[in-house]
């Protein structure tokens, strides 16, 4: 067994140096003695993680991604699998393209049957392979991961509605990047039905063109990068795609899935005329609740009520009245003259996964300071959006006084999946599959309990609507789409 060889222990992380071989542990920040040797020794700093299999850099505390060794693993791991590797090229298969012919359209009244060609002989459901450290690239591996196994996108590069093999866009001299193209390679060896972890290099090069701004090996927001990469899609793909004539909603994938429509109302408090505007979006960005006290050991059972806060509490706070200040004045149209108002949100359109940004950094204009809240938050794995949407607000505001609300989604249950950020400020995911929660932390992959996920501290949750989920008992290749309202349901979330 390897001992540490400064204190000849062997818990916690192993890391063996790759210049001198020495072996070196660390078992927390204050106790990293892998550091130390690094210090120690001029032009030491990487190492071998001894229980991963990865490149990592002592100073900069994150993996190292290098081809000829991450090869050299490969081939080592499928000689341990299959006895001798013969010669030639490693080659991943082409996945084998899925016939999901599925309409996005949840008011469908179709069956739509959703076939399978082939079943991954292993129980880890197709699809489910570990995604490599480029060197502080678990941000961007948290999103796709969590975007991999969001049932409308799945459904539309495995359908081959983009296939990067018959796409022009990245053909020209003058714009040879195409961020969809590079999105579709990664569905083609996500779903090959390969399980050694795959190396997105060619999308994060082609990210890096797009978002030139963001173009570093420094760690980046899970958010940011989200957002980022939704918008690289639209620009590819929104001038292609066809608006609706009546609305002029833009027909691309990313608006397709992850586009909603919120609603401001400001009501004038003199006469109670109210301005409504409409805005897309493609996430919703809530508060915590931060009234309460913030104990350092957040692990402490005692100070669970203390510091948690819940989904449906952020959403009601998203969606209550507010008072806006006395220089944010309404010039109301009724009275002619500027009074205060109050304001309120309400989503008019629900989309068809659900992207909940939770704000966990707090930031003080007095004292010019940020700080992050660690606040635990509760949330559903079954999600009824029914009192956010508009009708339901208005409703309760207006009462017996409306009738009807034309064009409104009352009723909409959703599935979900959600994916956090960590105190270290590493990003994992957690994928909701045939009703078991994995764990997708770079390249590896854990089954984990619902207790693990609820403990976690989420910083983007999913939600996808019930008519695009399928339970793990349901056969996918031949259930039928319901067309009912359904609750959103979690399908992966980032920590």
């Amino acid at each position: 067994m390897p001992r540490c060889s400064f204190c000849s222990g062997h818990h916690g992380r192993l890391f063996m140096c790759l210049i001198c071989s020495s072996v070196n542990c660390c078992t927390n920040p204050e106790s990293n003695h892998a550091l130390l040797h690094t210090k120690s020794f001029v032009s030491h700093e990487i190492a071998i993680d001894m229980e991963r299999a990865e490149l990592y850099c002592c100073v900069c505390c994150d993996q190292v991604y290098d081809p000829d060794f991450d090869r050299a693993v490969v081939c080592k791991h499928l000689m341990g699998l299959n006895g001798v590797v013969g010669g030639g090229d490693l080659r991943l298969s082409k996945r084998k393209r899925l016939d999901f012919g599925c309409d996005l359209d949840s008011k469908s009244s179709k069956r739509m049957v959703l076939r399978r060609k082939q079943r991954s002989k292993s129980c880890v459901p197709l699809g489910l392979r570990g995604l490599n450290n480029l060197g502080n690239t678990c941000f961007m591996n948290s999103v796709l991961q969590a975007l991999i196994h969001a049932p409308p996108l799945r459904d539309y590069f495995l359908s081959d509605r983009h296939n990067h093999e018959s796409c022009k866009k990245g053909a020209s001299s003058v714009d040879q990047l195409c961020l969809p193209c590079d999105m579709d390679v990664i569905f083609s060896n996500v779903f090959s039905g390969e399980r050694t972890p795959y190396s997105p290099a060619k999308f994060l090069y082609s990210w890096w063109q797009h978002s030139e701004n963001l173009a570093s090996y420094e760690q980046q927001d899970a958010h940011e990068f989200f957002i980022s990469m939704l918008d690289r899609i639209h620009e590819k793909l929104g001038k292609a795609s066809p608006a609706i004539k009546e609305n002029g909603d833009c027909q691309c994938i990313a608006h397709r899935v992850f586009s909603g429509l919120l609603r401001s109302d400001v009501t004038c408090t003199s006469c109670g005329f109210t301005s409504s505007t409409f805005d897309p979006c493609m996430d919703i960005s809530l508060d915590l609740d931060t009234d309460g006290p913030f104990p350092k050991n957040l692990a402490s059972k005692s100070n669970k009520t203390l510091t948690s806060s819940s989904l449906a509490g952020c959403l009601d706070r998203f969606t209550r009245p507010e008072k806006l200040g006395s220089d944010q004045k309404l010039y109301c149209e009724n009275c002619h003259e500027k009074h205060d108002a109050l304001k309120q949100m309400s989503l008019k359109k629900l989309p068809l996964v659900l992207c909940l940004h939770i704000k966990r950094f707090e930031h003080s204009s007095i004292r010019k300071t940020s700080r992050k809240i660690d606040r635990h938050l509760k949330f559903p794995f079954s999600l009824d959006m029914s009192p956010y949407l508009s009708s339901s607000i208005m409703k309760k505001r207006l009462g017996n006084r409306i009738f009807s609300f034309e064009g409104e989604e009352t009723d909409v249950p959703t599935d979900g999946y959600s994916f956090g950020m960590l105190e270290s400020g590493h990003y994992v995911t957690y994928l909701r599959l045939r009703n078991q929660w994995y764990k997708c932390d770079d390249a590896w992959i854990t089954e984990v309990d619902e207790e693990v996920v609820r403990g976690s501290q989420c910083y983007l949750i999913f939600y996808a609507q019930k008519v695009f989920y399928h339970k793990g008992t349901e056969d996918v290749s031949c259930q039928p789409l319901s067309t009912r309202a359904d609750p959103f349901v979690p399908i992966a979330g980032c920590c």
